[in-house]
Order: C-alpha cells, then structure tokens, then sequence
C-alpha cells in the first residue's frame, strides 16, 4: 500500500465557473459554483467537500497537506495516529514518523539523513546513483572496485535514489 502525502492548493475561480470550464466536486460530484475550490489528487473539490476521513475536518481549512491511504483522506493527525511509524532507520535503528519522507534500498527504510555513503559519509539525494553491496551504501565515487574499464563502470549493483513517499 502506498503512502501519499498530498499538497491541497486554493484556487480562485473568476465567476466562480474558471472562465467557463464547469468543474465537478470529487466530493460531492455536484458542480462547483464557489468563487473558491480546492484543487487535490489531481481532483477539483468544494472547500466543505475535502474533509478528514476520520475527524471530517475541512482539510483546506487546517493546511496545504493532506495525506491519502487505503483509500482514505486523512489530516495529519489522523494519519499518524492511524499508521504510527514507519519502522526503524537501518543505519541508526531510531523510529521513523509515518509522516516522514524516507529512502530505500533493499528492503531497508533509512531517514533522510542517514541515507549516507559508507565512505565518504557525504548525503544521498533523490537522483543520485548509489551502489548497495552487501548491505552497504556507496556513492559513484567511492563504490568498490570502482575502476573505469574502457569509459564503462564495472558491473555492481546500482540504483538511482527515490524518495519512498511521493509529494503530489
């Protein structure tokens, strides 16, 4: 199951109609007259329309964030209070908030800022490439047996870095 954490923006809507296009509520699925909607999901809602799941707190009331799972909008509150953590960081072995962004290599959840090359100790951020040899992170630079052969990098195994939560 994946874990969304979704940014809500308010739109202004000249007339209310967005110059003509008639907009639907994903909430309601009635059209959207407002002078203001709330674009999310990729959907357009009604601002009483994105509600908590849980708590049915108007979401564009208490922020620009709203997290989805399981086929539920949740605040923050509520997503952490449902989900908990994320499990321990592999390289320092402290929990990780649910809300938290965090990388993967492997099966194994490091925190931003652990996500580090063995050698070096420099940070990896998303598009970096990285070597994962036996359970070990190595940047481009400092992976083993880095030689060049003939302008190609010897074969390990290497990923480029994603984050694991996507902000939409």
């Amino acid at each position: 199951m994946v874990n969304s954490r979704v940014e809500s923006s308010a739109v202004a809507v000249a007339g209310g109609s967005g110059g003509g296009a008639v907009r639907s509520c994903a909430g309601c699925g009635g059209r959207i007259s407002d002078r203001f909607l709330l674009f999310s999901m990729e959907r357009y809602w009604h601002t009483r329309c994105l509600k908590c799941s849980c708590c049915q707190a108007q979401l564009g009331e208490i922020g620009t964030t709203c997290y989805s799972k399981g086929g539920m909008i949740l605040c923050k509150n509520d997503y952490i209070r449902l989900f908990g953590h994320s499990g321990a960081c592999s390289a320092c072995g402290q929990s990780i908030p649910a809300s938290e962004m965090v990388m993967r290599a492997q099966g194994n959840v490091y925190h931003l800022k652990c996500f580090t090359c063995a050698t070096c100790r420099n940070r990896l951020v998303p598009g970096d490439r990285f070597h994962y040899v036996n359970g070990t992170i190595f940047c481009e630079h400092d992976r083993p047996g880095g030689g060049v052969l003939g302008g190609h990098l010897t074969p390990l195994q290497s990923s480029t870095l994603l984050p694991d939560q996507k902000v939409c």
